[in-house]
């Protein structure tokens, strides 16, 4: 599948790894970075998704969220870098129907709000089952100094290596490469997040998580690549 993504943020979270662990499933493992692991979510709006070989400048559009960890597993002897995401959620009704069958991944059908402007970026979604987001965040120059990550650069570095995604799907991990045809991120300012998943002590107890960083991507033209089950 080719599109554009015209929109990316990566919501990021550093975690206590012995309590993000009991979260992925093997054949997967949670990926240490400076003492922690990475979770978050991907916020991604989607234009003109359709098959590569069909021309013209249509294709499914759509508003997209991803629950994420970072992760790595062994394969043919050697260390593979991706992410696990146990959900997606999507605000197109085909994607929610295909999902799982037609191409990778289980995704539950929800209403995304999304306002925009002058590098204001403030989106929101409630599923029927409770599970939702909500940030405002702007553009901004440099990186923020309470990061794990030393940099922008480290972030984008950590965050490129991640275009690997497998998600439980009918007994199985569907997997999913994103392709990008370049990779270019800059740093967001957030003033306001809430999530229910990784605010709900009974999964991450006091003291086990905190909001790290949040990264922007945009006009980026891509692939997606369908990978073997695990």
């Amino acid at each position: 599948m080719h599109g554009f993504i015209d929109r990316r943020i990566l919501v990021n979270y550093s975690i206590d790894p012995v309590v993000a662990a009991k979260l992925i499933p093997s054949p997967f493992r949670i990926k240490v970075y400076n003492g922690a692991a990475i979770g978050g979510i991907c916020l991604i709006r989607l234009k003109q998704v359709k098959p590569k070989f069909i021309p013209g400048n249509f294709g499914v559009s759509s508003e997209n969220a991803a629950h994420r960890f970072a992760v790595e597993w062994d394969e043919n002897g050697e260390v593979k870098n991706g992410v696990y995401i146990p959900r997606r959620d999507t605000s197109s009704f085909i994607n929610s129907l295909a999902g799982g069958r037609l191409f990778p991944g289980k995704h539950h059908h929800t209403k995304f709000d999304v306002e925009e402007n002058n590098s204001h970026y403030n989106i929101a979604f409630t599923s029927k089952d409770g599970t939702g987001i909500s940030l405002k965040s702007n553009e901004k120059e440099g990186f923020t100094s309470q990061s794990l990550f030393n940099s922008l650069e480290d972030a984008s570095s950590f965050f490129q290596k991640g275009a690997t995604g497998y998600s439980p799907a009918n007994g199985r991990y569907d997997g999913l490469m994103l392709n990008t045809y370049q990779w270019k991120v800059n740093a967001l300012d957030v003033t306001e997040v809430q999530s229910s998943f990784f605010e709900d002590k009974t999964i991450f107890p006091e003291g086990s998580i905190s909001f790290d960083n949040a990264l922007l991507m945009k006009n980026i033209e891509h692939d997606w690549i369908s990978l073997n089950s695990k």
